[in-house]
């Protein structure tokens, strides 16, 4: 069954412009996801940042024209190239930021905010990532499948996840047709990134920003992608729900109200770590 949720425009001075799907106050319908940002940026727009409680994930499109620094209270900071994704888990708390390598150079990407399993929120943060050159590639006829998370078919992202999610960056020619076949019980959702694509039958692009969202229905389900009226980009993300509460505030999201008061009071207490504002 195919519902439809709508991306809301989000604009941060003139460096950063997103489409942004969020979940509800539950994480629903996308959980374990609870937002994701098709985002373009071109300078420094976010100072350094708590999260605590899920893990925020950045992945870049191939068409990036520059790559992320990425930088965090743990000392690591790496540059993330077009192509490739790097995973904060944020856990019990970490501050970090991320910034274009070139000022006035666009990054293309997708901001992703995952929910951790209750018993993982309260262990300690942790980082991985993965090389645009190391993200598997499926060919198709008439599509181009990269699979930074999880698996498709036999192929398998290099990335072992706290939380069980899929991602496939989904690249078509003109006139062709994919079918995704969707993890049994996971909650898949489907966001257009480029052109015209078609998701079951049902038109989506960026000219009405909507995304298409598949509840679980038991085995067997498949969602077909179509791109009939030229090139086309879309995303279809998957995951299994961690049906759990979900207490937001700000940038950090725990699954009790007691945990995100004191992964507040760590925060004001300078436990999270410090950064330097780049």
């Amino acid at each position: 069954m195919q519902h439809i949720a709508r991306l809301q425009r989000m604009n941060h001075g003139s460096q950063f412009r997103a489409f942004s799907l969020r979940g509800d106050m539950n994480a629903k319908p996308i959980d374990p996801f609870l937002g994701v940002d098709h985002a373009w940026i071109s300078g420094p727009t976010f100072p350094p940042h708590p999260h605590a409680g899920f893990s925020a994930v950045s992945y870049l499109f191939l068409d990036s024209e520059t790559g992320i620094d990425n930088e965090d209270s743990l000392g690591n900071r790496n540059l993330i190239q077009p192509g490739g994704l790097h995973w904060t888990a944020a856990g019990d708390g970490v501050v970090h930021e991320e910034v274009p390598a070139v000022t006035g150079k666009t990054v293309h990407m997708l901001q992703m905010f995952i929910n951790l399993p209750k018993n993982k929120q309260a262990e300690a943060p942790f980082v991985f990532s993965v090389e645009a050159q190391d993200v598997p590639v499926v060919h198709l006829a008439g599509a181009k499948i990269r699979v930074p998370l999880g698996s498709f078919g036999d192929v398998k992202s290099p990335l072992i996840l706290p939380t069980d999610v899929r991602v496939l960056d989904i690249s078509f020619e003109s006139n062709s047709e994919v079918d995704i076949p969707v993890p049994e019980g996971h909650v898949a959702f489907v966001m257009p990134i480029d052109g015209d694509v078609y998701v079951d039958g049902q038109l989506f692009n960026l000219a009405d920003p909507k995304a298409s969202v598949n509840l679980p229905q038991g085995p067997d389900r498949v969602i077909r992608l179509a791109a009939p009226s030229g090139n086309a980009k879309a995303v279809v993300f998957s995951g299994m729900p961690l049906n759990q509460p979900v207490h937001w505030r700000g940038p950090m999201a725990l699954a009790s109200a007691d945990a995100l008061t004191r992964a507040l009071s760590r925060y004001e207490h300078g436990e999270f770590g410090t950064l330097q504002r780049s």
